[in-house]
């Protein structure tokens, strides 16, 4: 794999002041970026839909 393939993807990401605030009081209970928090959240939504093995290896290391 090329250092692009490893690589981490930019998206940007609208939120409302509401939702973000929820978001970051989340993140910091749980000892994350707000960054951290969307990822886990969205990773284990993942999952959840489609099943572990949706997730490439380092994906699934990284979240264990």
């Amino acid at each position: 794999m090329d250092k692009n393939e490893k690589s981490k993807k930019q998206v940007p990401l609208r939120l409302s002041p509401s939702l973000y605030d929820k978001l970051a009081a989340w993140a910091e209970d749980d000892f994350r970026s707000v960054n951290g928090q969307i990822e886990y959240l969205l990773t284990e939504c993942v999952k959840k839909r489609y099943g572990k093995s949706a997730l490439g290896d380092d994906e699934k290391e990284k979240n264990n």
